[in-house]
């Protein structure tokens, strides 16, 4: 009788320690993605700000050339 126990408390543990691991990945890839989107936003904003600049720097060129 105790072989059969120990092997249910063993894979009892086993699922908690691998849902305890699942809950830390959870975890780590909500952040990561909260990342991701606070770093395409960034890559947005500084690629209207190349496409302004580069349109003013047209706008100026063309009234320098004769």
């Amino acid at each position: 009788m105790l072989w059969p126990m120990l092997a249910i408390a063993l894979g009892f543990l086993g699922v908690a320690v691998l849902s305890v691991l699942a809950l830390r990945v959870y975890l780590e890839v909500r952040r990561l993605s909260g990342q991701v989107a606070d770093a395409s936003r960034r890559i947005t904003d500084a690629s209207s700000d190349l496409e302004r600049a580069a349109a003013d720097l047209a706008r100026a060129g063309s009234a320098v050339r004769p």
